[in-house]
């Protein structure tokens, strides 16, 4: 059975609380949960994860290997920020799909730049929670397609 990590950066522990207006009132929770059910729809399984710390994202990467065979991944501001993450999904080298709840290309300038999407797959932004379950069809398709 496939597995894939979907991970998640900082303060997206506070969905559903942290500006409604922007990324909606869906809870981290609720995002899990549709993520393992649609996994589970699938064939596969699903492990969620998130920490609002650099090194703990770096090292949950870093343990993937091995176990999942894929990654979704919403870094948060760390998207912006952090060749670290980059230079981790490229030395574990599992397909990765960057999602967003937002559509970061609408927003300020400095959220516009992604060291995240140079070594992913693709990116989703702008669909909500919805982002997360498509990121999960296009892991299992390309994983599909590769096999």
């Amino acid at each position: 059975m496939r597995s894939i990590l979907v991970l998640n950066g900082p303060n997206l522990n506070l969905l559903g609380t942290r500006q409604p207006d922007v990324y909606g009132l869906v809870t981290l929770d609720m995002i899990d949960n549709d993520c393992i059910e649609h996994a589970k729809s699938q064939g596969a399984q699903v492990v969620c994860h998130q920490s609002n710390h650099e090194g703990a994202l770096i090292d949950a990467i870093h343990a993937a290997k091995g176990h999942h065979q894929g990654i979704v991944l919403n870094a948060g501001a760390y998207t912006h920020t952090s060749i670290a993450l980059m230079d981790a999904l490229a030395s574990v080298e599992i397909p990765c799909v960057e999602v967003h709840l937002s559509n970061i290309h609408a927003r300020e300038d400095f959220r516009q730049l992604s060291y995240i999407s140079k070594v992913a797959l693709g990116q989703i932004c702008g669909f909500g929670s919805m982002g997360y379950t498509m990121a999960i069809s296009a892991l299992l398709a390309h994983l599909e397609e590769c096999s």
